[in-house]
């Protein structure tokens, strides 16, 4: 009788285990299709982009410019370059820098609806441009506005970390609430300047807000492309040892992860990458919270896996906003971060009334 019950306990575990087997194959099998799906995405509006606009170009010209094959003296071939090609690669930059983001931010905190808003980078960012803008800076001629954005950025995160330390350590709960309180003094310096500010400037104050890729030039693109491949590398290397902290941190301190250094390096990069993209587009909300959530619904929470598609589907998701923003009305290019919000709004009233109806 022992010899049948043990026999039949050693048949549980074989089956366990096979079942186990079979689900890590299909899961990796899902990701590997999504992946594949999401780069197949990424080419068709790469080249519905750069056909598509006021100033429409032939699909078969689009691959020939491409391959610098056509007449350089051309109307189509000037557009490609100088107008379409900066924007397609700033959305790209802004779209991944944005997805990955976003994914830090939601795994540092171990909360789904987190964003790299939280930090401050983007309330500080408009801060700087507020600033520059209404004391009509030009000692980088027109790079002012975007760098004076990224650096407040930057020192608006870094003062938001080190008053959330309490005995050398910064937990999660004081970086949320120090955020609110910093984010809540940002608004206020903002709103006293589109106050305070000309109608012009007022103008360009509310428009840098809204977010958009119009005037997206090489010269930006020269400036962006560096901070964002450094930000992106430091965030795929990092990206195992999320999956460390992810199973508690008293569990990943046991395994031999130094979780301060690693949470110090997670919001820099964030604030690298988002202060990156937000100086030189405006602030284009939902995309670090809604590709992150979307994606992690679909292949799991794994941050090996996530973040590498976060930056795809960042890309995607900014620029199908910037096609839309773009062609929806004749001869003109709304704001970007309309389309961002619609869209991301939407996507998280579906996702929430989901969860709303698994749990009852």
């Amino acid at each position: 009788m022992e010899q049948v019950s043990t026999k039949t306990n050693t048949n549980k575990k074989i089956s366990n285990s096979t079942k186990q087997n079979n689900a890590l194959k299909q899961r990796k099998v899902l990701r590997l299709s999504t992946l594949i799906v999401m780069l197949f995405i990424l080419c068709a509006l790469f080249i519905a982009s750069a056909s598509l606009g006021q100033f429409h170009i032939n699909t078969s010209e689009v691959y020939k410019f491409l391959f610098n094959i056509g007449d350089p003296s051309s109307q189509e071939y000037q557009v490609f370059w100088f107008i379409r090609m900066p924007r397609i690669v700033m959305v790209m930059l802004v779209g991944a820098s944005l997805g990955v983001g976003g994914a830090i931010m939601q795994a540092i905190f171990a909360n789904p609806l987190a964003e790299p808003g939280i930090i401050g980078v983007s309330s500080g960012c408009a801060v700087g441009a507020s600033i520059a803008i209404v004391m009509n800076w030009t000692f980088l001629s027109l790079l002012t506005v975007p760098i004076s954005a990224f650096v407040t950025g930057i020192i608006v995160t870094f003062a938001i970390y080190q008053m959330s330390k309490s005995g050398g350590k910064a937990r999660v709960i004081t970086l949320i609430l120090t955020g609110i309180a910093v984010n809540a003094l940002c608004g206020a310096m903002i709103a006293f300047f589109t106050y305070a500010a000309p109608t012009t400037a007022r103008n360009q104050i509310v428009f840098w807000q809204m977010g958009s890729l119009n005037g997206a030039n090489w010269q930006h693109i020269i400036v962006v492309t560096p901070i964002v491949i450094f930000g992106l590398i430091v965030s795929f290397y990092i990206a195992p040892k999320l999956d460390l902290l992810a199973l508690g941190e008293d569990t990943a301190k046991y395994l031999g992860l130094n979780v301060p250094r690693l949470r110090f390096t997670a919001i820099c990069m964030t604030a690298l990458l988002t202060a990156g993209a937000v100086s030189f587009a405006g602030i284009i909300t939902f995309v670090g919270l809604i590709v992150p959530h979307l994606l992690r619904l679909i292949i799991g929470p794994m941050n090996s896996w996530l973040i590498p598609l976060s930056a795809v589907g960042g890309i995607i998701l900014v620029g199908s906003a910037d096609l839309i923003a773009r062609t929806a009305m004749s001869y003109a290019d709304l704001p970007i971060g309309i389309f961002t919000a619609i869209i991301g709004s939407v996507v998280f009233f579906i996702v929430m009334k989901q969860n709303m109806l698994k749990v009852g």
